[in-house]
């Protein structure tokens, strides 16, 4: 995969982390999405494929031997964006794979001028999403068979 122009970098001792082009580069993300989403959590293939694919920034993260192992996306709308659709491959979790594709996208929301990101975790990862300042807002709520809730994250207040 090549980086896009004005892409992000971000490594740890498991990944790097590269801003890339949802035209020319979906099919891995499909890939993981696919692996993830769709054949590890049952969601149905049309709730995970959206029209804001094509909107929005699309991180991949890859491996040391440079093998695509997570993904999430990135929907800007003003000052506000969306974290969503992050996956990482089963025998790449609990490795900082997902640490480095929120610390990349988290860098890329900033150098854009965005002041609040929300997302919607699966509830059993919202503990992960704390940890980059992510505070629970509402109640839970189902999204595709899964228990979900929703997230804000203020950058301006935020350590990363």
């Amino acid at each position: 995969m090549r980086t896009s122009p004005g892409s992000s970098q971000n490594s740890t001792n498991a990944c790097s982390v590269r801003l890339i082009d949802w035209q020319r580069d979906s099919r891995a993300l499909r890939d993981i999405r696919e692996a993830v989403f769709i054949r590890e959590q049952n969601v149905p293939a049309e709730l995970e494929w959206d029209e804001f694919d094509v909107q929005c920034l699309h991180f991949l993260a890859f491996n040391p031997e440079g093998n695509p192992v997570g993904t999430a996306r990135l929907l800007l709308n003003g000052t506000a964006g969306t974290l969503g659709r992050m996956a990482v491959l089963k025998e790449w979790r609990v490795r900082g794979v997902g640490s480095a594709l929120v610390h990349g996208l988290l860098g890329e929301a900033k150098k854009r001028g965005i002041s609040e990101l929300a997302l919607h975790a699966q509830t059993h990862a919202a503990d992960f999403y704390e940890r980059f300042g992510f505070r629970i807002e509402g109640k839970q709520f189902m999204e595709a068979g899964i228990p979900h809730v929703k997230m804000i994250l203020h950058l301006q207040a935020s350590v990363c």
